[in-house]
């Protein structure tokens, strides 16, 4: 069967109305990347909380606070640390 002129190529590099392939593919890496590294932060604060260290702020070695770490279980610093850190 030949195929008609409507048919596609199957080439969307050249798609004038949507996304490049390799657009979605950096954009799919991207996620990917984000995600393995807040796994890598969480598992990185199970480590601290194995060691006893969880929940201690690595600047001024105060309470990061249990709301802050509500929010953010894999937060480093506490809050006043992180503010003058981010300045």
């Amino acid at each position: 069967m030949i195929a008609s002129a409507s048919s596609t190529t199957g080439d969307d590099e050249h798609d004038p109305e949507g996304a490049t392939i390799g657009f979605e593919r950096a954009q799919a890496q991207a996620l990917l990347d984000q995600a393995l590294a807040a796994v890598a932060d969480l598992d990185a604060a199970l480590e601290r909380r194995r060691a006893g260290s969880y929940g201690a702020c690595l600047d001024c070695g105060g309470p990061i606070g249990a709301e802050r770490l509500a929010a953010r279980p894999a937060a480093l610093r506490c809050i006043a640390c992180e503010s003058t850190r981010r300045r």
